[in-house]
């Protein structure tokens, strides 16, 4: 009985083990190469599949998944003839396992010397300003050799970075010495650009300031003419509607004279040659009053004690007393000399 029981150990053994290899779970996003006495049979998808045990047999396990691989700096000489060490990123994704398997012997590798090879191609051709600012140029050269590469290779590359580009320490430096005078010139020219419009400004101001002040004296100055023009007018029209006659404007006349004579700086006071024919035309109105017993006929009322009248005397006193007339009664008065110029006196 042992014998029989060890060989049903054995086949037991046996049917699960075989059971073990003819199912296989395939995990989502994965593929798996099946050969079958070291020949390709078929590619297992994601989910349960059944193989034959000890005929079939996996081969590798791909991932479909998009991958991230970083390549170390590779040292790439310019045109310039400046080295410089570029880091790059690929982002690749398997999209036929079995070439993948079968084209290629390391496709990571081949990708990582594919990607050296035509860096060096397109930096080789570049000067070093070019190579650094021009990033996407680089990206899609790389991107579109390695597309055409890797397509026979069941292999799709969807993004190429440059992570860095590292000049020479002596070029980095530089570079600073260049990016710092160019800053302090841009900051001159804002500083000169931004007085300069100050000082428009200000002069605009100024400008604009004497337009105006020039403007409102100028209107002040025709408001004080329209002023006195309407003042004129209005004392002209009166006069006119008085119907005034010679002789009241010969006395208005004298009565502005002495106004002349105001202020302390008077030194010197020329007479105008028309205050003797006003003086005249005085004389000549009261001698009428005088003479025919009042103006129309009426009585000349004498001068009150209580009010004297007021005394002229010479503007200028070094010219000694003023001559005395009689008048048509014998009575003593003043002597009117149109070339002398009198002031009144008020004996109040």
């Amino acid at each position: 009985m042992e014998p029989v029981l060890i060989v049903l150990v054995v086949l037991v053994v046996v049917a699960f083990i075989a059971l073990i290899k003819t199912i296989q779970v395939i995990p989502q996003a994965s593929a798996a190469i099946v050969e079958r006495f070291g020949r390709y049979t078929r590619t297992l998808n994601a989910g349960l599949n059944i193989v034959v045990p000890f005929i079939d047999r996996v081969r590798n396990r791909i991932d479909l998944r998009e991958q991230v691989v970083p390549f170390p700096p590779q040292p790439v000489i310019t045109q310039d003839n400046l080295v410089v060490n570029i880091d790059t990123v690929i982002y690749y994704q398997v999209t036929d396992a079995r070439a993948a398997t079968y084209e290629v012997a390391s496709y990571i590798q081949a990708i990582e010397q594919l990607t050296v090879t035509t860096l060096r191609n397109i930096i080789g051709s570049m000067d070093l300003e070019s190579t650094l600012t021009s990033r996407e140029v680089i990206n899609a050269g790389l991107r579109g050799v390695l597309d055409e590469a890797t397509g026979k290779w069941g292999i799709r590359v969807n993004r190429v970075e440059l992570k860095a580009i590292e000049p020479p320490t002596s070029i980095q430096d530089s570079m600073e010495k260049q990016m710092r005078a160019d800053r302090d010139k841009r900051a001159a020219i804002l500083t000169a650009e931004g007085q300069r419009q100050a000082q428009i400004l200000k002069a605009e101001g100024e400008k604009q300031a004497e337009v105006l002040k020039a403007e409102g004296e100028a209107q002040a100055a025709v408001l004080r003419a329209d002023g006195e023009a309407a003042a004129i007018r209005t004392v002209f029209e009166a006069i006119h509607d008085g119907d005034a006659d010679q002789k009241l404007l010969a006395y208005q006349y004298l009565q502005t004279l002495p106004e002349l004579a105001k202020g302390d700086s008077n030194k010197l006071w020329i007479i105008p040659s028309e205050v003797g024919d006003a003086l005249k035309g005085l004389g000549g109105a009261f001698t009428g009053l005088t003479g025919n017993g009042g103006v129309n006929g009426g009585a000349v009322a004498a001068p009150s004690a209580a009010a004297p009248a007021a005394t002229q005397v010479p503007l200028d006193p070094a010219a000694g007393p003023r001559p005395l007339d009689t008048d048509t009664k014998g009575a003593a008065r003043p002597r009117v000399d149109p070339a002398r110029e009198y002031r009144k006196i008020d004996p109040e």
